[in-house]
């Protein structure tokens, strides 16, 4: 073996061997910066044509309610949730089309973030590492539910309107009930 080479096959079996001995600080850091990407996805998807306190305020709904135990405990698993089918090609659970709780993750379009929208998209990281650091208060009013201003939803008439930022307009459950 290439001598050259050594310390970095050295490294490279030290961080195997640690995450061996600890998978749960490796598990936990691969969640973390999971987390992090599916609410990042979640800002931008949902709130790019926002102000930034709008997306700040979906940043927070998504995050009152993976800390609802009504709701998954996860981000990305709130972000994923809804009625799943069997794929044709895998037979893996996908998404049934236009059924999931965030409409962009189930739309059938493509999820990857134009080259245009870059600078859009870092916004929406940074905004998701202060939220998730604990940097901003919630806007919301402890909201769990928003939609777009343009459409009236027939399960708004059962919760509370917390705030409206920008185009969406923010709900939380009515006395802590569905």
């Amino acid at each position: 073996m290439n001598n050259h080479y050594q310390p970095f096959i050295q490294i490279l079996l030290f961080v195997t061997l640690v995450c061996a001995l600890s998978l749960s600080w490796c598990g936990k850091a691969y969640s973390e910066d999971l987390s992090l990407k599916c609410m990042a996805d979640n800002i931008y998807w949902e709130a790019r044509n926002q102000p930034v306190n709008g997306m700040i305020a979906v940043a927070f709904a998504t995050l009152n309610r993976v800390n609802d135990e009504r709701f998954p405990n996860s981000v990305c698993e709130v972000i994923r949730q809804g009625p799943t089918r069997p794929s044709w090609v895998t037979g893996e659970p996908i998404p049934v089309k236009n059924r999931c709780q965030f409409s962009w993750y189930c739309d059938g379009k493509s999820d990857t973030i134009p080259l245009k929208d870059m600078n859009i998209y870092e916004v929406s990281i940074s905004i998701a590492k202060r939220v998730m650091g604990e940097e901003f208060k919630d806007n919301t009013g402890g909201a769990v539910y928003y939609h777009a201003d343009y459409v009236t939803p027939s399960w708004a008439k059962s919760k509370v309107r917390t705030i409206k930022i920008g185009n969406h307009i923010f709900y939380k459950w009515v006395n802590g009930k569905h």
